[in-house]
């Protein structure tokens, strides 16, 4: 009865682990490692099958191979945040390292999940600038780099209000992409400045899933091909919701080329 019990509670501690290390964006292999060391300390071994939306994991005990326990717990969807994979992986390690009770482990986990994030306008405005960034690497000039600060500035904050109010993420990304890139769009219309082509095009750089895509081809490289196709092609739908969105901004404005 007490390994039972001991074993429902590692299970459950590792799965929340796991799943926050996946909805924060972290590829399947890190996912992979941490568990099994927090697994080790705890003298359990540990399979693990990610999806794009779910974990299974089973534990087995070194001692007896017949004490085996396997759950599967849905990934909630959360931002991308690095400083959680970073702080999760830190702890992982402390757990290994000093050998940390469980009540002690829970506790410093929830202390790193309730850390808060950065002010949403913070965010608003650190995300236009890094837009606008951009914009100049392609040669825009000052007033493309406005119109894209501007663009960025609007469409990111509708985001954060839609995905706030649980609206479907693909709707989101067509919606943002079609407000950035139609703001920017009136400085080709108007022909504000010498590169309003260049505001245009670079109006949806931020919507780019970039960090899905990294990890969609690490984890292919690394063997975890279900995890890794399943990221690849929830980054290629949102690849095809911005150019829908962008399509809408070129049909509406009448933009034949850019």
């Amino acid at each position: 009865m007490h390994q039972n019990k001991h074993i429902l509670e590692v299970s459950d501690l590792l799965m929340n682990f796991a799943t926050s290390l996946m909805g924060a964006g972290s590829h399947t292999s890190r996912i992979v490692r941490n568990v099994s060391r927090m697994a080790e300390v705890f003298n359990y071994d540990v399979s693990i099958t990610v999806f794009q939306k779910s974990i299974f994991m089973t534990l087995v005990s070194l001692d007896d191979s017949s004490i085996r326990y396997t759950a599967i717990q849905k990934i909630n969807p959360m931002s991308l945040n690095f400083r959680t994979i970073s702080d999760l992986s830190a702890l992982s390690w402390s757990v290994y390292d000093n050998k940390l009770p469980i009540e002690e482990i829970r506790a410093e986990y929830n202390d790193i999940m309730r850390k808060p994030r950065l002010n949403d306008w913070i965010v608003v405005l650190l995300v236009a600038c890094a837009n606008a960034s951009f914009c100049k690497l392609f040669m825009g000039d000052s007033y493309a780099m406005l119109f894209v600060f501007l663009s960025t500035f609007a469409a990111f904050f509708v985001r954060q209000r839609m995905l706030a109010h649980h609206i479907n993420h693909f709707l989101v990304f067509i919606t943002c992409a079609f407000i950035s890139s139609m703001i920017a769009g009136i400085s080709v219309i108007m022909n504000i400045g010498a590169t309003p082509d260049v505001a245009l095009a670079t109006s949806v750089l931020f919507l780019i899933p970039g960090v899905p895509m990294i990890n969609s081809i690490l984890d292919i490289l690394e063997g975890h091909v279900l995890a890794g196709t399943s990221r690849l092609i929830n980054a290629a739908n949102l690849i095809i919701c911005i150019a829908i969105g962008f399509f809408f901004t070129i049909q509406i404005l009448g933009i034949d080329k850019l």
